[in-house]
């Protein structure tokens, strides 16, 4: 669909029907994603109030720059998808010769925000696995899948699937399937492993279903709920929130809070950064390196609280 030499400048949002009409019958697009395009797309039409939207790249620059700004800034995930989406719109304009200019190659995307995730300090994990009852059967199983989390640093979808025959009480390891079922096996420190030796003298037996307490002493789900299952996703939120409440943590806590937690108190205590990454299973230790900024902005935070200066 290439413009006649000299023909009047297509508006905008015939130009955007254009764009829309390639997506579903060149690209192939989803109607959802198709449906995506013309929402931001139709954004910009509003924003620009009949401005030039072909003259060069500062309008849909200042457009872009607004979407950042208060007093509703977008979430950086949004703002990088609405440029993208205006800025592959004009990519196509360029081609179709639309536009004199190729104001895509003009447009910068937003740098994706980087989320530090949250953390907890040692005291604050430290009351966290003390919450649950030590008196109470429950407490005792909740107490244990507590301290696995920590002292793996497993993510809550490998804990949920560990079997008994996963963990080993004598080597004091634990072997864990991780994402992209790339095996790992990990210690399990001293404290954790107590924790799951007496859950699983005192307590599982009595959860496992009728009849099936021989078989569950070899194998069968580590960590199992009152219903005789194994222990699922919600039964691990419930947890952790309740521990949370009752050692008076009020801020974001999730089973992930100590998988993050532990990777960063390994960092602070001088642990290597590929060490780390074996240990939380991540294939690439970019996804690892998160941590150091992490751990870079808990130094300036203790910097500026402890120095008399600063």
């Amino acid at each position: 669909m290439t413009a006649v030499v000299g023909s009047p400048p297509l508006p905008l949002p015939d130009a955007i029907d254009a764009y829309l009409d390639y997506l579903r019958v060149e690209r192939g697009l989803s109607t959802a994603t198709i449906r995506a395009y013309d929402s931001d797309l139709r954004g910009y039409v509003r924003a620009l109030q009949g401005a030039d939207w072909r003259a060069g790249p500062d309008t849909a620059t200042a457009y872009l720059a607004s979407l950042g700004r208060p007093p509703k800034p977008l979430r950086p995930a949004t703002h990088r998808r609405k440029a993208a989406a205006i800025r592959a719109f004009y990519r196509f304009c360029a081609t179709e010769e639309l536009v004199e200019t190729d104001i895509a190659s003009l447009l910068d995307l937003p740098r994706a925000g980087r989320q530090l995730p949250d953390t907890l300090d040692v005291a604050e994990v430290e009351a966290l696995l003390d919450a649950p009852d030590p008196n109470d059967p429950v407490g005792i199983r909740d107490r244990a899948f507590l301290e696995l989390l920590y002292a793996c640093g497993l993510r809550v979808s490998e804990a949920l699937g560990l079997d008994r025959q996963d963990l080993s009480l004598e080597t004091a390891s634990v072997r864990v399937i991780g994402k992209g079922d790339r095996e790992r096996s990990l210690p399990v420190g001293d404290v954790a492993l107590a924790a799951l030796a007496r859950y699983i003298d005192e307590v599982r037996p009595s959860l496992l279903a009728p009849g099936g307490a021989a078989h569950g002493k070899r194998g069968g789900p580590l960590f199992i709920s009152p219903h005789h299952a194994r222990m699922g996703r919600m039964g691990a939120w419930r947890i952790i929130r309740k521990a949370a409440l009752t050692a008076g943590l009020h801020g974001h806590v999730t089973p992930h809070t100590l998988r993050h937690s532990f990777a960063t108190h390994l960092l602070e205590g001088g642990a290597d950064l590929r060490v780390v990454q074996e240990l939380l299973g991540h294939a690439s230790i970019t996804t690892t390196q998160l941590y150091t900024h992490l751990t870079g902005e808990r130094i300036r935070q203790v910097y500026a609280r402890s120095h008399p200066r600063a």
